[in-house]
């Protein structure tokens, strides 16, 4: 499917789950209502999803703080005679990098003060080259949009929930309640029609033909692998379920319904397809 293909798809899915909502909870009048409400998230996101991302995630302006970035960054711009992106960190110590924006000329990348950490500088230019390949491909606003409206769905999950009431509740709606079960699966559903795992596969494969091998790429998903493996198991926030499809890799433990909306291939399938790059197996 082409890019605008998807993106299509994606608003008209949360548009319909918007009057779907509205419809139940309002009947003709709701859905009408919800219609307009949709339209205008689409717009806003859009126009403006690579900022709410942005701030979704606390990130902040990278004004040199991490000047091997900007330097790698810039580097591997002019190589691809791509527009400079806009960079960021963001301070946790979970290890990741994203990147987003509707455009190349539009786009930003982002790393987080856990990847600065545990990475050699050979292995964060094989991660950013690996994001700046999203930025290639163009498959960011796709994903963008995904996270935004993840995150709107969720909203209107609790929304519904809220309205749902206890079920032993003389107030409680039935109905609503049905709609907070049913959201999410629905929400993933449309979500993985438009976000294809290949698009991992194709930055991993930028990453290893701009730098001549994918073994840097291979050693940082090992080492972001190992920290997962160490580290408690994390539960995602709302937030951080919302823009999960956006990050260099899967750093959390996605059970139950929020595994539906997992968009990364395993490390294990990404470290093989990276060692039959290089003919290695």
């Amino acid at each position: 499917m082409t890019q605008v293909f998807k993106t299509t798809l994606l608003m008209a899915g949360l548009t319909g789950i918007f009057m779907l909502v509205g419809y139940l909870f309002g009947g003709q009048s709701g859905m009408l209502i919800a219609l307009g409400f949709g339209c205008v998230t689409n717009i806003f996101m859009y126009w403006f999803s690579d900022s709410l991302v942005l701030k979704m995630q606390g990130a902040k302006p990278l004004d040199g703080k991490y000047p091997e970035v900007e330097r790698i960054v810039r580097d591997l711009a002019m190589r691809e005679s791509m527009p400079m992106p806009k960079l960021y960190y963001v301070d946790t110590p979970i290890p990741n990098a994203f990147a987003t924006g509707r455009s190349p000329q539009k786009a930003a990348v982002a790393v987080t003060s856990g990847i600065m950490e545990i990475l050699t500088e050979s292995e964060l230019q094989a991660v950013l080259a690996h994001e700046l390949g999203h930025v290639k491909n163009r498959d960011m606003l796709v994903s963008t949009i995904a996270a935004c409206m993840a995150g709107a769905i969720s909203y209107v999950t609790q929304f519904a929930f809220m309205f749902g009431g206890d079920r032993d509740s003389e107030n409680s709606n039935p109905i609503a309640a049905v709609v907070a079960v049913i959201l999410a699966p629905l929400a993933a559903m449309v979500i993985q029609m438009a976000i294809s795992r290949a698009r991992e596969y194709l930055a991993d494969e930028h990453s290893a033909h701009t730098l001549g091998s994918g073994r840097e790429l291979e050693g940082a998903l090992m080492k972001l692998e190992q920290w997962k493996q160490s580290a408690p198991p994390l539960q995602p926030s709302p937030t951080e379920e919302a823009t999960a499809s956006l990050m260099f890799a899967n750093m959390f433990s996605m059970r139950g319904l929020a595994s539906l909306f997992s968009t990364h291939p395993s490390t294990e399938d990404r470290v093989r397809r990276l060692r039959s790059l290089d003919g290695r197996q």
